[in-house]
């Protein structure tokens, strides 16, 4: 067979596994995926997307006692409802404790780390001691060179880190950065009870997974020096890295519970749509001219992670709800409805899915979230069993009202065909017949129907009743006014 059928020469692969770009989000299933870590999500996602790459997830449940299932259904859950979709196996680092055991047995065999016996009460007193002398706060390297086991001591390894010269790297979002290895200590790479520690970790896996560009928080870039001095200990790669700002609340804070929903799952129960939560995620640090409106398309065509700012951003919820609603009126009924109904199920109400299509172009335009928009719909399925007392007073004017009312439930009664023309020329000819304004009856009778929920016009508003309904509540009103026009 001709070499030329076979396919591409080896160099090309070579090519392909050197240039592959790849990104990886790693979040701790320890508490709620928060909006931040889904903006580090996205940015990842975005860069990997842009050139052809692979973007994985990483679960870092080392810490056993707090990493709980709930927590990884969370992340996944919300992941997945936003569309950021991870390439190949998830990798959950509770499974890899024999491959990094392994790694740190080397390390101990060839003197890049070595056991530390000093026991916890010993290490305080060290810092004590620094503390009082107005000294960093570091280990000393009592076992940097060898020691004597201590009886009934089970002894931590630490990563021998070089003594002398300074570890850089050009950070993507926040330029040069430097730092003496002299700042540095010999830090924990396996705790006394057996546990890999989160920078050891880190590297091992980004090295297996041949991760191309961190991205990540600010407040790693502390550990950013000690992780590349052990990719190079060990011989890997070392990555690029893009440590992207902190959000803040509008109080100037870091975002927090305090401020409202963090919890990313908690915006889909308040009824924010996807493209709206990621929308607003990528304005968050990083802009393209003065454009607000993003599609997915556009974010992958403008989106570049050299362009985030290093300032810390804020949150704006009102803005959220702004381009939450923008999304809203784009989108179809049939898109909205099956995101609408779960915001039903919540409210307790039992809704019928025809009637919630035909009812949702008439709210697209008043509602800023799914929540509020079944909220404002829900008079629709659950009749008013009374009246909010401001509004029965302004609307029910005792027996002049009641019999307004009538009127229009024995003219709606003797229509052939109910629809929203046939209801307004009903309204118009009961307005009419009686010699009032317009508001002598559709105030009331808006009243009637809704309970005082929120509702487009009073035609279209009867119209998304069966007649049996429209007459059922028009009457109930009318026997309510009776009963408490005194």
């Amino acid at each position: 067979m001709s070499p030329y059928l076979a396919g591409p020469p080896l160099f090309l692969f070579v090519i392909v596994e050197v240039f592959m770009v790849v990104t990886r989000f790693a979040p701790s299933p320890t508490g709620d995926l928060h909006i931040g870590g889904v903006r580090t999500a996205l940015y990842c996602w975005l860069h990997a997307r842009q050139h052809q790459g692979v973007f994985r997830l990483r679960i870092e449940d080392t810490d056993l006692e707090r990493s709980t299932e709930a927590s990884t259904r969370v992340i996944l859950d919300g992941l997945n409802w936003l569309g950021l979709h991870h390439d190949g196996e998830i990798v959950y680092q509770s499974k890899r404790f024999a491959d990094y055991d392994a790694i740190i047995e080397q390390m101990i065999a060839r003197g890049q780390a070595y056991y530390c016996w000093c026991t916890p009460e010993e290490l305080e007193a060290m810092r004590e001691e620094q503390k009082r002398l107005g000294l960093p706060q570091r280990y000393n390297g009592k076992y940097r060179d060898g020691g004597e086991p201590v009886p009934g001591v089970t002894p931590a390894v630490r990563f021998k880190n070089p003594l002398e010269g300074s570890v850089s790297w050009h950070d993507k979002v926040r330029g040069v950065v430097t730092v003496n290895n002299s700042e540095l200590d010999d830090w924990v790479i396996r705790r006394s009870d057996g546990a890999p520690t989160y920078n050891f970790c880190v590297v091992v896996d980004d090295a297996a997974a041949k991760v191309s560009l961190v991205i990540r928080g600010e407040d790693h870039v502390s550990n950013t020096p000690k992780q590349i001095n052990l990719y190079r200990a060990l011989g890997y790669d070392v990555p690029e890295f893009a440590h992207v700002p902190m959000i803040l609340g509008d109080d100037g804070k870091r975002l927090s519970k305090r401020h409202g929903a963090t919890n990313v799952l908690d915006y889909r129960r308040e009824g924010y749509l996807p493209p709206a939560i990621l929308n607003y995620l990528v304005r968050l640090g990083w802009a393209h001219g003065d454009q607000e409106i993003f599609s997915m398309d556009e974010m992958l065509q403008y989106f570049r992670i050299d362009d985030v700012h290093s300032a810390a951003s804020t949150f704006n919820t009102e803005k959220l709800r702004w381009l939450n609603q923008h999304y809203i009126k784009e989108s179809t009924p049939e898109a909205l409805l099956p995101q609408l109904l779960p915001h039903f199920a919540a409210l307790g109400v039992t809704a019928d899915e025809t009637t919630v299509l035909r009812a949702i172009p008439h709210y697209q335009e008043r509602a800023k979230t799914l929540k509020e928009m079944a909220e404002h719909m829900a008079w629709i399925f659950v009749a008013p069993t009374a009246f909010p007392a401001d509004a029965a007073k302004k609307a029910f004017k005792g027996g002049e009202t009641a019999h307004l009312l009538q009127d229009l439930q024995t003219r709606i009664a003797a229509l052939a065909d109910v629809n929203v023309e046939t209801l307004h020329d009903a309204i118009a000819a009961c307005v009419e017949a009686n010699g009032v304004g317009f508001g002598k009856v559709g105030q009331p009778a808006r009243l009637a129907v809704t309970g005082g929920a929120p509702s487009p016009d009073l035609a279209v508003t009867l119209s998304l009743l069966n007649t049996a309904e429209i007459l059922r509540r028009l009457q109930f009103a009318a026997e309510y006014i009776a009963q408490n026009q005194g």
